[in-house]
């Protein structure tokens, strides 16, 4: 395996993670970055980096972004969008893997891409919805910004600092595996 195709399986992996947090941001990013030839995409998938997708992908992130600080759309959000995080997760990890193996190449997007998406949006919007039940909303807003600094922060890692935003992804996973052990009811056996 090249330095290359490790690097844009951390770069997806961050991506990926990233996706959890904002589905379209990462996306936009990834975008302008094929855009501006800071990272080759793969042949099927250069079609993200044309300006159509550029303009289309950052109108989607802006709306998602001020979306998400409405208190009640924000959990109707999050229900259509933990479905798109782990297709858009699976997109952009099998978009910027290079030279593997289609089977290698559309598992580690499935299960690495796909799954860590998965999990990171179903944290947030179990998370966002205890922050409803508890605050009636007025803390959404809040969460809403840390998750939104969280995607930008890791995507700007993932396409500048693949190995760091690898890190970052495996740090935040351990975080929530830690609040789900934490919080999850006990059982008696």
């Amino acid at each position: 395996m090249t330095t290359d195709t490790v690097l844009s399986i951390f770069l997806g992996i961050g991506l990926a993670a990233s996706v959890g947090f904002r589905v379209f941001l990462p996306l936009f990013a990834l975008s302008l970055a094929s855009y501006f030839g800071v990272w080759d995409l793969n042949e099927n998938w250069q079609w993200i980096g044309s300006l159509v997708a550029v303009l289309t992908l950052g109108v989607a992130t802006l709306l998602e972004i001020f979306a998400y600080f409405i208190p009640w759309f924000d959990n109707l959000l999050d229900s259509i969008a933990v479905p798109l995080a782990a297709m858009a997760g699976t997109a952009v990890m099998v978009s910027t893997v290079a030279d593997l193996d289609p089977v290698i190449t559309w598992s580690l997007a499935i299960i690495a891409g796909g799954g860590t998406a998965t999990v990171i949006k179903g944290a947030g919007a179990t998370g966002r919805l205890a922050s409803t039940a508890t605050t009636g909303g007025l803390a959404n807003p809040i969460y809403a910004s840390i998750e939104t600094g969280t995607a930008v922060v890791v995507t700007a890692a993932s396409i500048f600092a693949p190995i760091f935003a690898a890190i970052l992804v495996i740090i935040i996973l351990i975080i929530i595996f830690r609040i789900y052990r934490r919080i999850r009811p006990r059982t008696k056996t």
